[in-house]
C-alpha cells in the first residue's frame, strides 16, 4: 500500500465516521473532510509553477513559503543590474497568486521535520502530506579566502533582490573608470550565461559613456559555459566589446584583500576598482540539514522526488540532477511535480518508466547588448538506467529579433506565474 494511498483511505475513513455520527443526531448534512495539506517553500520560479497546477486541481489545501513580499525575476534583471532599466520592470507582486485561494506565509523556512512531516518557519510549524522544496542557492562563500570580510562590498547577486547592490557597483564604476571584474566559476551555478551578459551590458555603458576602464572577465573555465553557447559568446567578446573586455580563461580566483582591492590567482593578482565574483553555488541549508543531498539534493528522475523522503520534492536551482539551473527549467519542473502530486492524492499509482520520456526544457537567452541577445533553447530527455541527455539549440550570433524574443518570453513567463 501507497502512502498516498495510506493518507486517501484514512481521510475517507474520518469522513465516514463524521457523516455517521451527524445522522446518528439527527442533522442532515456532514462537515466537508480536510483537504490534504501540501506546502510549498520558494515563491520563485519552481515554487509558483507547483502552485499553479496544484492550484488549478483545487483538490489540496496549499502553503507557499516565501519570505519576499514581492516576486523580482533574476532571469533577463541584468538590464537592471547595468543600469539600464529601473527594478519595476523586473518585480510583481503576488496579488494573483493570492487570489488561487492559497495561504501565503512571508516566513523564512529555517528547517524541516520529516519524521513530524512539517516545515519549521519563522512564524512557526506548518504541517504537510507532501512538501515541494524551490528554496534557489547559497553560496560557497569559503572558495574564496578573505570574502566573508569582503561580502558587503563584493555582493554576487544571482538571488532575488540582491541585484540592487550589484547595480551600485556598477553605478561607481561608470563614474570613476578602472576595472570592473566578474569572476566565473566552474559549473554547476545558477543561469551559467550571466556573468558573460553582466560583462556585455557594463562593458556596453562602457562604450556608451566613455569610461577610461574595461570590464575583465575572469574565467575559471576553459571557455564559456555551457560550451554550446562557447561560439556566440566569444563571437561577441571578439567582434563587439574587443577595446572594452579582458577576457581570461582557466583562471580560478582564490582570494581577495578587499582592503588592496586584488583579487588572488595563479597567474598573478589582478586589480580591480569593483568586483563581482560569482560564487560557487550549492543548495540551501535548509535542503543539506534535512538529509536530503550534499552539495545539491538527490532528486529521482522524472519525477524530482527526493531520493530520501517519498513525500518531498525538490524543483529550481536546488535539485542536483545535470538539468540546466534556469528559470523556465524550474518553472517546468514545478508545474510537472504539482500535477503528479494531484495524481497521488487521487490514489493513482504513479509507474516508473520503461523508455525515454521528457524532462522540463526551457529557453534562455544571454544578452549582449540592450537590444540584442543570443537565444538558447534546451531540451532533455531521460531512460531508466541512463543520465539526462541534453540537446541545445542555440544562434550563432546575437540578434535583435532575439533580443525581442527574451523581453516577450519574460512577459510570458511572468503572466503564467503570477497573474
Amino acid at each position: 500500500m501507497t502512502k498516498t494511498s495510506t493518507i486517501s483511505r484514512r481521510r475517507a475513513l474520518q469522513a465516514g465516521l463524521a457523516g455517521s455520527a451527524a445522522l446518528v443526531a439527527g442533522c442532515a448534512t456532514s462537515p466537508a473532510p480536510a483537504k490534504p495539506r501540501v506546502v510549498v517553500v520558494g515563491g520563485g520560479w519552481g515554487g509558483l509553477g507547483a502552485v499553479r497546477a496544484l492550484a488549478r486541481a483545487g483538490t489540496a489545501d496549499i502553503t507557499l513559503v516565501e519570505p519576499n513580499e514581492a516576486f523580482m525575476s533574476c532571469p533577463l534583471s541584468v538590464h537592471y543590474v547595468a543600469t539600464l532599466q529601473p527594478a519595476q520592470d523586473f518585480q510583481r507582486s503576488y496579488e494573483g497568486v493570492d487570489r488561487l485561494g492559497i495561504r501565503r506565509v512571508r516566513a523564512q523556512a529555517t528547517a524541516i521535520d520529516r519524521a513530524g512531516k512539517a516545515v519549521v518557519t519563522t512564524q512557526g510549524r506548518l504541517p504537510y502530506d507532501f512538501l515541494v522544496l524551490s528554496p534557489g542557492v547559497d553560496y560557497i562563500e569559503e572558495g574564496v579566502a578573505g570574502y566573508a570580510d569582503a561580502r558587503a562590498q563584493l555582493p554576487v547577486g544571482f538571488r532575488a533582490f540582491e541585484q540592487a547592490a550589484v547595480r551600485t557597483q556598477v553605478e561607481r564604476f561608470l563614474q570613476v573608470g578602472g576595472n570592473f571584474v566578474i569572476g566565473v566559476p566552474k559549473p554547476p551555478y545558477r543561469c551559467p550565461p550571466a556573468p558573460y551578459e553582466r560583462a556585455f551590458l557594463i562593458a556596453e555603458q562602457v562604450r556608451r559613456r566613455g569610461v577610461k576602464g574595461k570590464v575583465v572577465l575572469v574565467d575559471a573555465n576553459p571557455g564559456p559555459v555551457p560550451p554550446p553557447i562557447a561560439r556566440p559568446v566569444l563571437n561577441a567578446i571578439r567582434t563587439v566589446y574587443a577595446n572594452e573586455i579582458e577576457y581570461v580563461t582557466q583562471t580560478d580566483i582564490t582570494a581577495v584583500d578587499i582592503g588592496r582591492r586584488r583579487l588572488t590567482t595563479a597567474m598573478g593578482d589582478i586589480p580591480f576598482t569593483e568586483a563581482n565574483l560569482v560564487l560557487p553555488m550549492r543548495a540551501p541549508a535548509l535542503v543539506r540539514q534535512a538529509g536530503l543531498g550534499e552539495r545539491w539534493a538527490a532528486v529521482q528522475l522524472p519525477s524530482f522526488r527526493s531520493q530520501a523522503d517519498e513525500a518531498v520534492y525538490v524543483v529550481g536551482d536546488a535539485q542536483g540532477s545535470p538539468l540546466p539551473k534556469s528559470g523556465h527549467v524550474a518553472f517546468g519542473a514545478g508545474v510537472q511535480v504539482g500535477r503528479e502530486i494531484v495524481r497521488r492524492l487521487a490514489g493513482e499509482t504513479i509507474a516508473a518508466p520503461t523508455a525515454a520520456v521528457p524532462l522540463p526544457g526551457g529557453i534562455c537567452w544571454a544578452s549582449v547588448t540592450h537590444d540584442e541577445a543570443i537565444m538558447i533553447n534546451v531540451g532533455a530527455t531521460f531512460t531508466p538506467g541512463q543520465a539526462p541527455k541534453l540537446s541545445f539549440q542555440v544562434d550563432e550570433v546575437h540578434s535583435t529579433g532575439s533580443g525581442k524574443g527574451a523581453v516577450e518570453w519574460g512577459r510570458m513567463m511572468w503572466n503564467n506565474m503570477l497573474a
